[in-house]
């Protein structure tokens, strides 16, 4: 996943989402619908997402240092676990308790022509928002399913905006409906429990990130096909018998750390060894760019395995 395509989805995803809680507060300020409040809320929560984000996005390309010998691509799994546990679940708990709140001492919606249109407007400007990470992800997703697509993602920033456009076009669904409710049937419990209901979808939306930016963060080998074509170059070279083991770590995104044991016949000397290692990473390099870091570890191979033909 290119960094620049997740950069495009934020802004656009930012963007959208500053011109949404704005209209959301005015509508609020009218109509006194919690609802409303929840969805203002939800999105200045999705603006602070998308801006840190990019911070993580910018604080990741620094150099590397001797403090950080494999440099800050970690960064953006960082923030990206900030967005899901703080500011999603700070959205979460806003909503839940306004919508409880409006339950106990429920109150009519005035103005509910306020409510409608910036809920019209804004389900067009998250749509827009939507249609842009989808398109961006687009590129990349192959064919996979959007679930599997979410828990594979290295690059942590498109499956951010696509779950959160997600959650914010169905809050707003939702929004829509219960102040309709509200209206119809003059009793301001719906709007409540329209809050509510948006406060259970980012909480759900909160833990779905929170486990897979964790997974990121504690440190997740690269794809199985990814290292199936670094034991296939290996092996490739003719003075490896045999890839003993391999373990690969994601140090960024678009950043991988690459450690195998190779076995190479007793006969080689320590040139022949030499140069079939420094063969071996340039394979590895031009197959899987990403692998930034190898690290090669010739033995003898002790299994009596004979090398592929």
């Amino acid at each position: 996943m290119s960094a620049e395509g997740g950069t495009k989805a934020i802004i656009a995803a930012l963007a959208a989402n500053l011109g949404i809680a704005a209209a959301k507060f005015v509508a609020f300020a009218f109509t006194g619908s919690a609802s409303m409040m929840a969805e203002g809320v939800h999105s200045v929560a999705d603006s602070g997402n998308q801006a840190l984000l990019l911070l993580g996005s910018k604080r990741a390309k620094r150099a590397r240092d001797r403090e950080h010998p494999f440099g800050y691509g970690s960064e953006r799994y960082f923030y990206a676990f900030i967005v899901a546990v703080v500011l999603f679940t700070v959205g979460s708990l806003f909503s839940l308790y306004e919508g409880w709140h409006k339950v106990v001492d429920p109150h009519d919606v005035d103005d509910p022509v306020w409510a409608f249109g910036v809920l019209i407007f804004a389900i067009l400007l998250e749509g827009f928002s939507f249609r842009t990470a989808i398109k961006e992800a687009g590129r990349t997703r192959g064919e996979q399913s959007w679930a599997s697509y979410i828990r594979q993602a290295k690059a942590p920033e498109l499956p951010i905006v696509i779950l959160e456009d997600f959650a914010a076009l169905v809050g707003l669904v939702i929004a829509l409906v219960c102040v309709a409710l509200a209206v119809i049937t003059g009793n301001g419990i719906w709007d409540g429990v329209g809050s509510m209901a948006i406060g259970v979808l980012l909480a759900f939306v909160a833990i779905v990130l929170a486990v897979e930016t964790k997974s990121m963060l504690i440190g997740e080998a690269a794809a199985t096909d990814v290292e199936k074509q670094i034991v296939t170059e290996l092996e490739s070279v003719d003075e490896v018998d045999r890839v003993i083991h391999l373990r690969t770590l994601h140090v960024g995104p678009e950043e991988l750390l690459v450690a195998a044991k190779i076995a190479v016949t007793h006969d080689d000397t320590a040139g022949e060894v030499a140069r079939a290692i420094d063969a071996a990473e340039k394979r590895i390099r031009a197959a899987v760019p990403m692998a930034r870091h190898i690290y090669l570890e010739p033995d003898l191979d002790r299994s009596g395995v004979p090398k592929a033909p």
